[in-house]
């Protein structure tokens, strides 16, 4: 199946002082979804935002909002999120246990796409049986809960095993990957069978976003 390639930029690595300007910056840089990392400081280490930012970011551009919870119990937070404005939810395996079907089916309940995320040690084999619920599968090239680390090459063969799954199923998912992505590897991460780029600092540490944003969508 042949999914689009869309550019999907972390605004954890916008100036938080600036987060509605940074944001419509990236749409008018083409950007296709704006990438929403909530950390809750218990799942990862690190505290970001939560619903009121992403009622805020929403007041200022038309483009989906990709949120994606690190946070534990997401399904005490889901339909805040939703009614905040996301258009899309991913959850955690590792954070959601046996509870994992009914928190995605929570999510489209609630009126948004839903996704899983896997770690880079987490094998796909443990959410095979969710697969068919989710939307998105977002596979993490780098361990959540910092920005600005290295791409970890190892879980290129989970994104070529996940598109092998979803185009012997004959059906359109998203294959999102989330960490360490620049143009020198994004045609390695394209051509294993991710579509969804996420990336933070290559974007807004850049002299051109715009190129950027384009040269990642098109590389």
């Amino acid at each position: 199946m042949n999914n689009a390639i869309k550019i999907a930029p972390s605004v954890l690595s916008a100036d938080f002082a600036a987060m509605g300007a940074e944001v419509e910056r990236l749409e008018q840089c083409g950007a296709d979804l704006i990438h929403c990392d909530v950390m809750d400081g218990t799942f990862v280490p690190k505290i970001t935002f939560g619903c009121d930012m992403i009622a805020a970011i929403r007041r200022h551009t038309m483009l989906p909002l990709d949120v994606h919870l690190m946070v534990v119990n997401p399904q005490n937070q889901v339909r805040l999120f939703a009614e905040a404005g996301a258009n899309s939810i991913t959850v955690h395996r590792e954070a959601c246990g046996e509870d994992l079907k009914n928190v995605l089916r929570l999510i489209k309940n609630c009126g948004a796409h839903c996704g899983v995320v896997v770690n880079p040690d987490t094998s796909l084999r443990e959410v095979y049986d969710c697969l068919e619920l989710c939307d998105t599968l977002l596979i993490m090239s780098v361990y959540p809960g910092l920005g600005g680390q290295r791409f970890i090459d190892r879980v290129l063969p989970k994104v070529e095993e996940a598109r092998r799954i979803f185009d012997g199923q004959g059906i359109e998912k998203d294959i999102e990957i989330d960490g360490g992505i620049n143009e020198e590897n994004v045609r390695r991460i394209k051509d294993a069978g991710a579509n969804v780029i996420v990336t933070g600092n290559t974007v807004f540490k850049s002299d051109d976003m715009k190129r950027t944003i384009y040269n990642l969508r098109t590389l």
